[in-house]
């Protein structure tokens, strides 16, 4: 299911810039056709990068936890936009003998 307007809370993907690849979370919703994405990590709460809506993939996923507290109001710190994204920006992979230096 593709997603076609932007909701604050909504998860995205960055398809375009050197930031390509990462995920994000839409803070606000501007009304010429960007957004504000943060990402807890290299994007904070309190600088927003914006990106215009052509560049990012939405996905059907949201953080409704935070979207609520964001609409609310509430303060949401950036530890639990990057908890709610580091399964999509860090996903696990398996070691190997060679990561764990075991000999």
């Amino acid at each position: 299911m593709k997603v076609k307007t932007p909701a604050v809370g909504g998860i995205c993907q960055s398809t375009q810039g050197r930031d390509k690849d990462r995920y994000y979370l839409i803070k606000t919703v501007y009304p010429d056709g960007t957004v504000g994405v943060v990402d807890g990590n290299f994007k904070k709460l309190a600088a927003p990068k914006k990106k215009n809506l052509k560049h990012l993939r939405l996905l059907p996923e949201k953080a409704e936890s935070i979207a609520a507290k964001l609409t609310d109001g509430r303060q949401v710190f950036d530890t639990e936009v990057y908890s709610a994204l580091k399964s999509y920006n860090y996903p696990q992979r398996e070691q190997t003998v060679e990561d764990r230096n075991i000999t």
